[in-house]
């Protein structure tokens, strides 16, 4: 009998920088879960997402495509039903697959490939959120960030995220548990799960067990915050969409703001601790891949920004961490990005590029896992939502970041030397050629007027149709899970010692569903 391909199981965050971590270095963050993860894999410590904001990046997480090719602009874009995802790879691999938790679908499609989901979501599947860059400068404040989140910053017992990471938790582990169940009873093939947590998104409100493990005289304050007039014309405008730039923090709210914060990462912590021990309880953690990651990070007051939506390494970079099977232990310096993992999952699942159905922009991470030399070392970000009347783009290259907005200034930074990105090089003659090199790749690959066409084209179509919607046009889009209460647990037309033995794991030897 051949031996089947590894488990595959991620874990994600919502807005989670690396910076944060003890994994990656922070000098007080408690995320024993993600550091052991660490111990024993890959840190792969230039990772990227390709589009900072939550639905975008996700959509190019599922797709192993850039936004702009499958026109995945902000929080509002439909996700194409059309689009082939990992999960209907790797259902056509031989894998049962789950989606627990957080994707942001938009559009009538919510599964996209998943054979199972198990929770709903916790933002709009509609086109409520769309912006307008004909009016880009205009608040729209029913969901717009402001600093007022900021402000409310502190300790609560209950909130709608936590309401909803708990349950994202316990269904995932569930539908673990479910699993090993059926293959105590005799299925064979390999699961692959995406368990997707909010946490530490804003609002920065924690429970007080983790909020008791820092003290306010140990949070750290943003390590570099340019004066105003230093600001970049794009941090004006994402200071001003988001209301940093006129209505003032004390130094006590952002305090309070970065112990919530950090809290929250232990909150979320908690959440692998609670996976891979559930793994390990089911007998299959030897046999899986393990990936944390997340959509994309955030500034927590680092320059003045908060929140995410620009390509500075607080908002932009994502922790990537993987552990399993043929993973060796380590730290890469490769810049990859969250389309890498489609074609990561296809490598993990024994899969070729003769499965893909459009072309993809990623490549394999899992030579790079494997502790194997890659010439590749580079990630692509585009930015076409919010705040921005043309399209973003950031390049990472070895140690180098460009970014470039048709209506601004460029900006080249020296990650490495300089992780705070304090200095602009764009202009410096010491890098002349670098900029002007990165400037003439942007122009081939990107026309940003042409971009910035469809983009106003789909936010108008999409306006139009959220109006029809809201005057009562069609069904709602968000998912409800489904449940048959009458076949769970023990009903009247089952033999209560057999549902017994289902539930029960593992089986009792000698049980005649053993396998």
């Amino acid at each position: 009998m051949t031996t089947p391909p590894p488990n595959i199981v991620v874990i994600m965050a919502d807005q989670l920088a690396p910076h944060f971590t003890g994994a990656y270095g922070h000098e007080i963050a408690k995320t024993p879960h993600l550091d052991a993860l660490a111990a024993r894999g890959m840190r792969f410590d230039a990772a990227y997402c390709n589009s900072p904001l939550c639905a975008p990046s996700r959509f190019a997480f599922m797709s192993g495509q850039l936004i702009s090719r499958i026109a995945a602009y902000d929080n509002a874009s439909e996700f194409k039903a059309t689009t082939p995802t990992f999960a209907h790879y790797l259902k056509s691999l031989g894998y049962r697959t789950c989606l627990s938790g957080k994707m942001h679908f938009v559009g009538p499609d919510q599964k996209h490939g998943f054979e199972d989901r198990v929770t709903t979501d916790i933002y709009p599947a509609d086109f409520a959120w769309t912006p307008d860059w004909e009016a880009h400068d205009e608040r729209i404040d029913k969901w717009y960030h402001n600093m007022q989140t900021v402000k409310e910053s502190g300790i609560a017992q209950a909130t709608f995220q936590i309401d909803y990471d708990d349950e994202v938790g316990f269904a995932a582990r569930r539908w673990l548990m479910n699993a090993a169940r059926e293959k105590a009873h005799g299925r064979r093939d390999p699961f692959a799960l995406v368990a997707s947590f909010i946490h530490p998104h804003d609002p920065y409100v924690a429970r007080p067990e983790w909020w008791d493990l820092y003290a306010d005289d140990e949070i750290a304050m943003p390590a570099f915050v340019p004066e105003p007039a230093a600001q970049d014309p794009f941090s004006k405008r994402l200071m001003d969409g988001i209301e940093a730039s006129y209505v003032p923090l004390t130094e006590a709210e952002v305090r309070r703001a970065r112990h919530a914060y950090l809290a929250n990462v232990s909150y979320f912590d908690s959440k692998i601790g609670e996976i891979v021990k559930t793994l390990d309880e089911i007998g299959e953690l030897e046999n899986t891949i393990v990936i944390v990651t997340a959509d994309h990070g955030d500034m927590l007051g680092e320059r003045g920004l908060w929140y995410k939506m620009n390509f500075f390494e607080h908002s932009a970079r994502v922790p990537l961490v993987m552990a399993g099977p043929g993973v060796t232990m380590g730290t890469t310096p490769n810049a990859c990005s969250l389309v890498d993992l489609l074609p990561t999952f296809l490598d993990i699942a024994g899969g070729s590029t003769d499965v893909l159905g459009e072309p993809i922009d990623g490549r394999s991470l899992m030579p790079l896992a494997r502790g194997e030399d890659d010439p590749t070392d580079v990630a692509i970000g585009e930015y076409c939502a919010e705040m921005t009347p043309y399209p973003v783009i950031m390049i990472r290259r070895g140690p180098l970041k460009y970014i470039h907005c048709d209506v601004d200034p460029p900006q080249l930074y020296d990650v490495v030397s300089d992780p705070l990105e304090t200095t602009n090089l764009a202009t410096d003659p010491a890098y002349a050629k670098q900029a002007a090199d990165f400037a003439q790749e942007v122009a081939q690959r990107w026309d940003g007027e042409a971009l910035r066409t469809k983009v106003i084209a789909t936010q108008k179509s999409r306006r139009a149709l959220h109006a029809a919607m809201e005057a009562g046009a069609g069904e709602h889009w968000d998912y409800n899970p489904p449940s048959d209460a009458s076949q769970q647990y023990v009903r009247n037309h089952m033999d209560w010692t057999v549902a017994a033995g289902h539930y029960r794991y593992p089986p009792l030897k000698g049980s005649n569903d053993e396998a």
